[in-house]
C-alpha cells in the first residue's frame, strides 16, 4: 500500500480565521494531515477573506480564485448558484498538474467532478450537509419573499446536482445519518467525524462559575435566527434568569425581541475569543436547533468547554452524544431543566468522563488517521507529477 503523501483541498472560502462550522472542519482537517506528514496543496475561493499567511505557512502550495458573485442568481443556469459561482477554469488547469488525490469540500466545490480530465483521479468529496434539505429549512424560516424563493429554487437544483456523487470515489460524510443517507444512495460513503480545534484538550472547566445562560451563533443565518427567536419569546419570556445571546448580523426582528424581554441581554460585534469565554463561563449553555441535517460543530466546542448544555432532540439525534447533553422538545420542558440545573454543580470527574468519550469520537488524530489509511489503500502506485519523467 503506498501511503498518502500529497493532497489536494478544494475549499469553498478561505478557512483562516476558523471562526464558524464549515471553515472550521476545513481548517483543522488541513492541519491534522498536515501533522501527520501529509503535504495539502490547497485550492480555495476568495470573497469577503483576505489572503491568510497562516495558510501559506501551513499548507505546501495555496491557490486563491475569484468567486463569481452574480446579481440576480435566480437567473443563472441550471447549476446550483454556490456551484456555478465556484467555475473558474484556472482551478481545473492547476488540479491536473499532477496525479494527487483530490478532496473537494462541500458540493460547492464541485463543479468539475465530473470532468474527463480527472477521470483517473481518486476523488474525495466531503459533504457537510445534506444540501438540498438544509436549503429547503433555510426557506422555510426566511422573511425574504426573494430570499425564500432562491432557497427554495436552491434547493430544487441541489437535489438534481447531487448526483454528481456518483462521479465521486468516495463521499467523506459529516455525521452518522449524513452518512446512512449518502451510503444508502451512491454506496461509497465513509463516516469522518467533524475536526475542531480543542486539541490539544486542555481542562480548565471551573465549578460554579456564573447564573447565565447563552445562546451563540451567527445570528444572520435563519437557522440560528429561528433558534435565537425562540428562546426569547417562549423559553424566556417569563423566566427569572438571563440570557445572553451572543453572534454577529442580529436581524431587526430579533434586536427589537430582546429589547423588549428584560431578561435577555444581546451581544454583538463580538470576537471568537469572548465568544470561548462566555461559553465556559455559562452555567448553563443553550442550543435548539429546527434544522436537524449535518453536524453541528458549535455543540462539540461547548461540550469541550463547558457544564451543562440544553438542547433540543434535533441538535444531537443519533450523534452518539445524546448523554452529555440535556434534551427537551418543548418550551415548558426547557424552562424546567433551567430552573433545575442553575443551582446544580456540574463537577470536574463528569467533564473530565465527558472529554473522554468525545476523544474517542471526535478526537482529530486517530480520525485523521484512520482517513489516511482509507485514501492509501486506494493509491495504486507511486504518484507522480505529470509532467515529470518517468
Amino acid at each position: 500500500m503506498t501511503k498518502l503523501k500529497t493532497i489536494h483541498i478544494v475549499s469553498f472560502q478561505i478557512p483562516y480565521p476558523a471562526d464558524y462550522g464549515g471553515v472550521i472542519d476545513v481548517f483543522f482537517k488541513i492541519k491534522s494531515f498536515v501533522n501527520e506528514g501529509v503535504k495539502v496543496i490547497l485550492h480555495t475561493y476568495q470573497y469577503g477573506r483576505q489572503a491568510s499567511d497562516v495558510l501559506e505557512d501551513l499548507c505546501e502550495k495555496v491557490y486563491y480564485y475569484k468567486r463569481s458573485i452574480f446579481r440576480f442568481p435566480l437567473t443563472t443556469n441550471a447549476l446550483p448558484y454556490i456551484v456555478s459561482s465556484r467555475n473558474t477554469t484556472q482551478l481545473i488547469d492547476n488540479l491536473i498538474e499532477d496525479n494527487y488525490p483530490i478532496l473537494f469540500e462541500g458540493l460547492h466545490c464541485c463543479y468539475y467532478l465530473n470532468d474527463d480530465r480527472l477521470k483517473n483521479r481518486f476523488k474525495i468529496v466531503r459533504t457537510h450537509n445534506i444540501e438540498h434539505l438544509y436549503y429547503l429549512s433555510l426557506g422555510k424560516v426566511e422573511k425574504s419573499f426573494y430570499k425564500r424563493v432562491f432557497f427554495n429554487k436552491e434547493a430544487i437544483r441541489l437535489k438534481k446536482f447531487e448526483e454528481e456523487l456518483h462521479n465521486a470515489d468516495l463521499i467523506s460524510a459529516i455525521s452518522p445519518e449524513d452518512y446512512k443517507y449518502f451510503n444508502n444512495k451512491y454506496g461509497n460513503a465513509y463516516y469522518l467525524p467533524v475536526f475542531h480545534g480543542n486539541y490539544p484538550v486542555n481542562i480548565k472547566y471551573q465549578q460554579n462559575k456564573s447564573h447565565f445562560c447563552l445562546y451563540h451563533g451567527n445570528l444572520g443565518v435563519g437557522e440560528n435566527h429561528q433558534a435565537a427567536m425562540y428562546l426569547v419569546n417562549e423559553v424566556f419570556d417569563n423566566l427569572d434568569f438571563k440570557l445572553i445571546i451572543a453572534g454577529n448580523n442580529p436581524k431587526k426582528e430579533l434586536i427589537e425581541a430582546v429589547n423588549q424581554n428584560p431578561n435577555v441581554e444581546l451581544r454583538i460585534n463580538i470576537t471568537t475569543k469572548q465568544i470561548n469565554e462566555l461559553i465556559a463561563v455559562a452555567q448553563i449553555n443553550v442550543l435548539p436547533t429546527f434544522q436537524g441535517t449535518g453536524m453541528k460543530l458549535k455543540l462539540i466546542n461547548v461540550l469541550y468547554q463547558a457544564g451543562f448544555v440544553i438542547v433540543n432532540q434535533k441538535m444531537v439525534h443519533k450523534t452518539g452524544i445524546e448523554s452529555e447533553c440535556i434534551i427537551s422538545d418543548s418550551p415548558k420542558g426547557m424552562k424546567e431543566a433551567i430552573r433545575i440545573y442553575m443551582n446544580e454543580v456540574f463537577n470536574l470527574y463528569d467533564f473530565e468522563k465527558r472529554i473522554q468519550k468525545l476523544e474517542n469520537l471526535f478526537g482529530n488524530i486517530p480520525n485523521i488517521q484512520n482517513f489516511i489509511v482509507k485514501i492509501s489503500k486506494n493509491i495504486q502506485f507511486e504518484i507522480r507529477p505529470q509532467n515529470s519523467e518517468v
